[in-house]
């Protein structure tokens, strides 16, 4: 930029000097008008540079989501732990865990639950039945974001319940580190 500039006092004087040989040789009001007329304009067009303007940080529609889709994923579960609080497990779950089940379900805009299924599990049946049934008390859930239904109106999610020998639980969303060793 200072290169620039310098350009551009060096393009003004030569520019001024050729001007004002021109006016010796005529020696008019006129003349002497134009002179100084040509002398503003390159001042003025010396001073009209601007700085390049800041690019613009535009959010990306996917993070937007992404973000909002955490804070709903978060509403659900604290409605499923409030709504059964005495299957849920406080504390830090055991080293080996009985049962990991993975459950897919369809919230509406209404945030009723109009689909859920065992998605993943190891074949614990009393497990399996504790997180459908818990997910199924907990309707109806917080109504999720518009932005995040999908063209029917509704929303595909996955949560994880880490059930103890004891067949407490804790969803993933919220789940205090294991124990490290097995007691």
């Amino acid at each position: 930029m200072f290169t620039r500039t310098r350009h551009l006092r060096r393009l003004t004087g030569r520019f001024a000097s050729r001007v004002s040989a021109s006016l010796l040789h005529a020696h008019s009001a006129t003349s002497a008008l134009t002179l100084a007329s040509a002398l503003a304009l390159a001042a003025v067009a010396g001073c009209t540079i601007t700085p390049p303007q800041r690019p613009l940080i535009i959010t990306p529609a996917a993070a937007v989501n992404s973000a909002t889709l955490d804070q709903y994923r978060s509403a659900v579960a604290q409605r499923i732990i409030e709504r059964s609080p005495s299957y849920v497990l406080h504390g830090t779950p055991q080293a080996m865990l009985r049962s990991l089940v993975v459950v897919s379900f369809t919230v509406d805009r209404d945030g009723q639950v109009v689909a859920s299924s065992v998605y993943r599990t190891n074949g614990d049946d009393e497990a399996e039945s504790t997180a459908l049934a818990t997910l199924r008390r907990a309707a109806p859930l917080p109504q999720p974001p518009g932005k995040l239904l999908n063209g029917r109106g509704q929303l595909e999610l996955f949560e994880d319940w880490l059930f103890n020998d004891d067949g407490k639980f804790q969803l993933r969303e919220f789940a205090s580190p294991q124990a490290q060793t097995i007691n």
